[in-house]
């Protein structure tokens, strides 16, 4: 009995057991930023989008005249009043001070073709676009 025997050693691992759980720390670092962030920008378009409908609505019910007005004079001519400007034939002038191109498409006009010109300015334009 006098001999004794030599504690054995415990196998060890090279790798410590906390590597896992920093990795994963980190990963949900990253997504809480992630969500954070996303969080933060739906909040500002919600906030645009939310001040636009009040400063609409505001303007609607604080000055509904001048809005209503402002709709009616930009809708344009009258059928009766469209109907009265002249429309004529236009001829091909070879007179530089003539105007020989619609206000609003910018094209020449051909000989022959109707137009309206407006009586104030003098403006030419096709008959079409006028009548629509």
């Amino acid at each position: 009995m006098g001999e004794s025997i030599p504690p054995t050693q415990s196998p060890s691992f090279n790798t410590p057991c906390h590597k896992p759980q920093e990795s994963s720390l980190d990963l949900n670092v990253v997504v809480i930023i992630a969500a954070i962030v996303c969080v933060f920008l739906c909040a500002l378009g919600l906030n645009s989008m939310l001040q636009c409908i009040l400063q609409c609505t505001l303007r609607a019910l604080t000055e509904p005249v001048g809005w209503v007005a402002s709709h009616i004079v930009n809708a344009g001519l009258k059928k009766k009043d469209m109907v009265s400007l002249p429309i004529s034939f236009y001829a091909g002038l070879n007179s530089p001070s003539s105007i020989a191109s619609c206000a609003i498409c910018s094209m020449d006009f051909s000989d022959g073709e109707r137009i309206r010109i407006l009586p104030r300015c003098n403006h030419r334009f096709h008959l079409d676009f006028v009548d629509k």
